[in-house]
Order: structure tokens, then sequence, then C-alpha cells
């Protein structure tokens, strides 16, 4: 489970040998989250509104690097931090 950044203490990480659509995991305190890559959608769980956005706000110019960490973890390499 490779953490690939901490913005606000909201957690973002990739499985290996995870499941398609490309997605990401964030996790706040008890609350946790899939995000589609492509649509910066919750596919399943939930964050509170305002931890949703920060991670929509860090996300939307880092797309290109979350799809590559996504296709490096899939391949199990660590993808390394994403700033």
């Amino acid at each position: 489970m490779p953490v690939v950044a901490i913005i606000d203490g909201i957690a973002i990480w990739f499985y290996n040998d995870d499941h398609v659509p490309p997605h990401f995991h964030a996790k706040y305190a008890e609350h946790e989250a899939l995000i589609d890559i492509k649509t910066l959608k919750i596919i399943v769980g939930s964050l509170p509104r305002s931890q949703y956005r920060k991670v929509v706000d860090w996300a939307t110019p880092r797309k290109a690097a979350l799809m590559l960490a996504w296709v490096t973890a899939q391949s199990d390499i660590n993808p390394g931090k994403i700033p």
C-alpha cells in the first residue's frame, strides 16, 4: 500500500493489483473513499465535503502523475511520492 501523498491529514495511496477503473484511495480520520482518477468522482465510500474538495483541488493538476502511479503500482512497483 504505497502512500503517495498526505494532504492536510488526508492520506492518498494505491494498492498493488487493484481493480479498474484506475483510482486512488483517500482516507481522513474514519472516512475512506476510492476516487476515480479520470473523473475525480468518489466510486465507493465517502469523505467530508471539505476534505473531498481538498483532494480534488490537489488531484486536478496531478491526473497524469496519478495515472502513472496507478500503472506503476499495478506493476508491483512503489510509485514514490507525488508532491
